[in-house]
């Protein structure tokens, strides 16, 4: 039972999670639209998925997002991250946390289909 009350639900994961993010929401009917993007520690591509869901929904698509998008560790060249400094003789790589997602849910004033 729905309260009427329309959350954004912005989605920001590893791109190698996205896709089967927007399947398994759209799977269950949830609106998706996916936006590329970069950033974070590696500066690596990300997607930022959008979905306007009811508030009483939101909690399966946590439970979706937390399906699909895992975190994991990676071993990374060194020279490959910001912090790295030409002086520096480390050649062994480093273990990195990548993967997982981060979601915010925003309160929507109003929305409008045209």
């Amino acid at each position: 039972m729905s309260n009427g009350q329309l959350k954004l639900v912005v989605i920001i994961s590893a791109d190698s999670d996205a896709d089967r993010l927007m399947k398994a929401l759209i799977g269950r009917g949830y609106p998706a639209t996916k936006i590329s993007s970069t950033g974070g520690f590696l500066h690596r591509g990300n997607a930022t998925i959008l979905s306007g869901v009811e508030s009483n929904e939101v909690d399966e698509v946590f439970a979706l997002v937390r399906a699909e998008c895992h975190a994991r560790t990676e071993y990374v060249p060194v020279q490959t991250l910001p912090f790295f400094s030409e002086g520096a003789s480390l050649s062994e790589p480093v273990e990195v946390r990548v993967g997982g997602a981060i979601v915010f849910v925003l309160n929507v004033e109003r929305f409008e289909k045209t």
